[in-house]
């Protein structure tokens, strides 16, 4: 790529603290270049208050703001949820977050005509991986500047002084300066006394939760919560039908206040480095919980020890940035397969951080309970038991004896 071949870039802009040095930056470094920058809405709610304003005052030509909401929790989030992939039990929120917003920046980069697509990801994270990746799929031969990558700011106190220097807004501190991505799934906490693992997260601490409250300031009496699924999606809380951004807001809600959700983990990052991370997914936890609970009615055994290995795969493909991959769309065919018979309701008591299975039922349940009685049946012959016993034991009675036989122990 040669510098003085860059004369529009398009940005992924967030508004926050990389991103916002990125556009001066990007004018200095790349001959005046125009930017335009591109911010995709997930659900960060107030992160995108003034983020016009302040991406124009910066230096950014225009900036695209871009509702994808719907499409980030109906596409991506809610598929994975019926196949339960989780990574580490972090509940990709910000690995469900890149792809949608770099497709859509990959889109308008080739309809801009421009000459490069610039991200704020750092050298050590996940996400340079996952937006990189992404833009591969939908603008392949686009040249990709990653300015942590190339200039000499070495930490974010640098380019906090950066910022000043050249008058660019910040909505942080030296004092509050976590590492956040927040979106209508979840929000994520890195940095600062966090990085070092014995530190216990300050979940007390006013300002430093978002989503909810921690379990010991949720209130002292549970929350019932009863949640339909069709197919695996969840369609209706408490008997009311919403849409999929209106569901995950009211689950957020009743999550938050009851201290669901929580996740304090030292992660494998794909980079290969070991990560601590304070996680809040209040109504992610709950519809995982959920949807688990149902698949335990719906789901024949056989089914459901299979999709646990490829829900564990699927986790892994996700986090480590391969979404726009064959794997990813056959696993999600498989997963879409197995969800036809996951309908019915499940009832969950929220109490100070737990999730207490309190009723499921489904018109496609596996349950017997005149088979599964302990008390007098009449469809289940106990005295079957003593041949399958022998013939499923046979192989374990002759490797006894043989072993036996030639004294092994």
């Amino acid at each position: 790529m040669n510098k003085q071949d860059i004369k529009k870039v398009v940005l992924a802009y967030s508004g926050g603290l990389d991103t916002s040095i990125i556009i001066p930056w990007l004018k200095e470094n790349y001959n005046n270049c125009e930017v335009i920058a591109v911010s995709g809405n997930v659900g960060q709610a107030s992160e995108l208050e003034g983020l016009e304003e302040k991406a124009i005052k910066t230096g950014a030509s225009k900036i695209y703001i871009e509702d994808l909401t719907k499409e980030f929790l109906e596409d991506y989030v809610f598929p994975c949820v019926q196949a339960g992939a989780m990574y580490e039990d972090y509940l990709l929120g910000t690995a469900f977050a890149r792809p949608p917003i770099a497709k859509r920046i990959a889109e308008i980069a080739v309809a801009e005509g421009a000459d490069a697509i610039c991200h704020g990801c750092t050298g050590k994270g996940n996400d340079q991986v996952r937006f990189e990746l992404a833009i591969k799929a939908f603008a392949p031969d686009m040249p990709i500047i990653a300015p942590w990558r190339e200039w000499d700011i070495k930490s974010r106190e640098e380019e906090i002084e950066y910022a000043e220097a050249h008058n660019v807004p910040l909505k942080i501190n030296r004092e509050t300066n976590y590492s956040k991505d927040k979106n209508i799934w979840h929000l994520s906490h890195e940095g600062l006394d966090l990085e070092d693992p014995m530190n216990e997260p300050l979940y007390n601490k006013e300002g430093f939760l978002e989503m909810g409250v921690s379990p010991e300031m949720a209130p002292d009496k549970p929350t019932y919560v009863k949640i339909h699924f069709e197919k695996g999606i969840a369609t209706a809380i408490d008997g009311k039908e919403m849409g999929a951004v209106e569901l995950v807001e009211t689950l957020n809600k009743l999550g938050g206040e009851n201290g669901i959700g929580l996740l304090d983990i030292v992660e494998n990052r794909l980079v290969g480095m070991k990560c601590r991370g304070v996680y809040e997914t209040p109504g992610g936890a709950i519809l995982y919980k959920a949807h688990n609970v149902l698949e335990t009615i719906c789901l024949d055994k056989e089914t459901a020890h299979y999709k646990a290995l490829v829900a564990q795969k699927l986790g892994e493909i996700v986090y480590n940035a391969q979404w726009y991959s064959p794997l990813t769309e056959a696993i999600l065919a498989f997963v879409k397969k197995t969800q036809e018979t996951v309908t019915g309701d499940v009832t969950l008591k929220l109490y100070k951080g737990n999730m207490i299975n309190a009723g499921v039922s489904s018109p496609y349940s596996l349950y017997d309970p005149e088979i599964a009685t302990f008390d007098e049946d009449n469809v289940y012959n106990q005295a079957d038991s003593a041949g399958f016993i022998n013939l499923y034991g046979l192989p374990i009675k002759v490797y006894a004896k043989m072993k036996a036989k030639n004294n092994l122990k």
